[in-house]
């Protein structure tokens, strides 16, 4: 039987997904490596690592659920996180960890740059948010602080660029990637020149831009012995997790956003037109031409619940994260909505959308005598949710939402599902048992639309059918809105001490 397999780079590990030709998972395996953080607002992580451990979940996947079964894959698709940034030298080795996404040590770049005419007419050029997240800023932050690897850069890589280039030999980078970098043109699908000139650099230092459908040179003679494939497998760029996700949930068109909850977090539209924010909270990102992912991300989703649950979590099983996560989920669900008024503002790792503050902090407040551990734990999540309903918020000045469609590992656990629902007073949409797969059948739909299963993409989309639904309680969304009501006030109120308490650690 043909099969498609999906790579997807996630933030924190490797998934590997196979499907047959009907869309059907045939199955899926999952490998972690960590990010370093080896100073405040540095996020880093090992090329090579990521590359070994996606060599390893791929090469064990194929071996033990495809191989055996006479499975032949027709072809490999990538997806991966947005915004890194990987210095490699004149031989291709890398100079250094990647910098990825949750990285603020560009603040300074980015401040200097947002307000800046230059920087407002980038945002409309480029889709991208100015903020230390992007690639932009972050080789900006390198050309100003970190002057000898920035001579020693040839070029300025992506993860996935890396891997690919690793498996095939070419450097290249899709539009959807690319568009996330603020360097690239979303309007005219070519490098930004004032981008380029403000970082430092010329297109040569860049990757050759692609779309989403390319196929690079088939796999390398050594990958093609050592996986066991024939060197006619089909290699398909592929896009970010983001579109892929929007792709994978089928949200097509008006009326739709899909939510995805994973180490971060995001919601998105998709459409045919730039959605322009004159205050630059939201991003658009192609997926192909002419066809936008427009929306805000969050940097703390399910990283921060996983950051409770190691530190206050209790491990009744040796190193069994997803069991510790299991109990304090049911622990919350004890506790009646809004945590006996604990708010929880959930910025350990500053943030994006909508409030896009580097600086922004954790905080914990309304505490008193009475509140015990459960409450921390709903607090936790309810104001992970808040912050995502922000976001939402904040889309819907531009685009009428009317539902829901959540994917990612935190969407797949129906108290956070349900929790969202009432939050947003919306139908929440998931495939149960595959919450965690939207990424995965997003990139399915994209290899199957360019092997000739579908005509396009608009009809690859409407073939996704997501039958299980929460549905909003009234009572809850009307007391969660007068908590968020709080919440949306101290996020901005205490802008003034998240800036004090960073120039504290700075001093230090």
């Amino acid at each position: 039987m043909d099969c498609i397999i999906t790579i997807e780079i996630g933030t924190g590990a490797i998934r590997v997904a196979a499907f047959d030709l009907q869309g059907t998972m045939l199955g899926s395996s999952k490998g972690a490596y960590p990010t370093f953080h080896i100073r405040p607002d540095f996020s880093e992580q090992d090329p090579e690592q990521i590359f070994i451990t996606m060599l390893f979940i791929l090469k064990n996947f194929l071996n033990e659920k495809i191989h055996p079964k006479k499975n032949k894959v027709v072809c490999i698709c990538f997806s991966s996180a947005m915004h890194s940034v990987l210095p490699i030298d004149k031989n291709g080795v890398p100079i250094g960890h990647a910098i990825v996404w949750s990285d603020n040590r560009a603040k300074e770049e980015a401040d200097g740059l947002k307000n800046s005419d230059l920087g407002k007419l980038l945002y409309k050029a480029t889709g991208t948010p100015i903020h230390p997240m992007s690639p932009l800023n972050k080789i900006t932050w390198i050309k100003n602080n970190d002057k000898g690897r920035f001579a020693a850069t040839q070029k300025f890589l992506s993860i996935k660029t890396y891997i690919i280039q690793q498996l095939t030999g070419e450097y290249i980078i899709d539009h959807s990637i690319a568009s996330a970098t603020g360097l690239l043109n979303i309007h005219k699908l070519k490098w930004e020149s004032r981008a380029l000139k403000h970082a430092g650099i010329t297109d040569e230092k860049l990757p050759d831009l692609v779309s989403v459908f390319y196929s690079p040179k088939k796999l390398k003679k050594e990958y093609q012995t050592s996986l066991g494939l024939h060197d006619n497998v089909k290699m398909i760029v592929g896009s970010s997790d983001g579109c892929m996700a929007t792709l994978g949930a089928g949200v097509w068109g008006d009326g739709k956003a899909t939510v995805t909850l994973e180490e971060s977090g995001a919601v998105r539209v998709s459409g045919r037109e730039v959605l322009q924010d004159k205050k630059q909270r939201i991003f658009n990102y192609l997926l192909t031409e002419g066809h936008y992912v427009s929306g805000g991300p969050t940097n703390n989703a399910g990283s921060v619940f996983e950051w409770y649950a190691k530190q206050f979590g209790d491990f009744k099983k040796a190193f069994d994260l997803e069991d510790c996560i299991a109990n304090l989920i049911n622990d919350a669900s004890k506790v009646p909505a809004c945590s006996a008024g604990l708010i929880f503002l959930p910025y350990l790792q500053g943030e994006r959308a909508p409030i896009w503050n580097a600086n922004a902090k954790g905080v914990y407040f309304g505490l008193n005598i009475n509140h015990e551990q459960r409450h921390f734990i709903r607090a936790t999540i309810e104001g992970i949710l808040y912050a995502i309903y922000s976001i939402g918020k904040t889309l819907e000045e531009h685009r009428n939402i009317k539902s829901l469609f959540a994917n990612g590992t935190f969407a797949s656990y129906p108290f956070w599902t349900q929790m969202m629902a009432d939050i947003f007073n919306k139908p929440v949409h998931i495939k149960q048992g595959s919450g965690s797969d939207s990424v995965a059948y997003g990139s399915f739909l994209l290899s199957a639309t360019e092997i000739g299963l579908y005509k396009n993409l608009d009809e690859a989309a409407k073939t996704v059918k997501l039958p299980d639904s929460f549905l909003p309680q009234m009572q809850h969304h009307h007391v969660y809105m007068k908590h968020y009501a709080i919440f949306e006030r101290l996020s901005v109120k205490l802008f003034d001490e998240f800036e004090a308490i960073a120039e504290l650690q700075q001093g230090n």
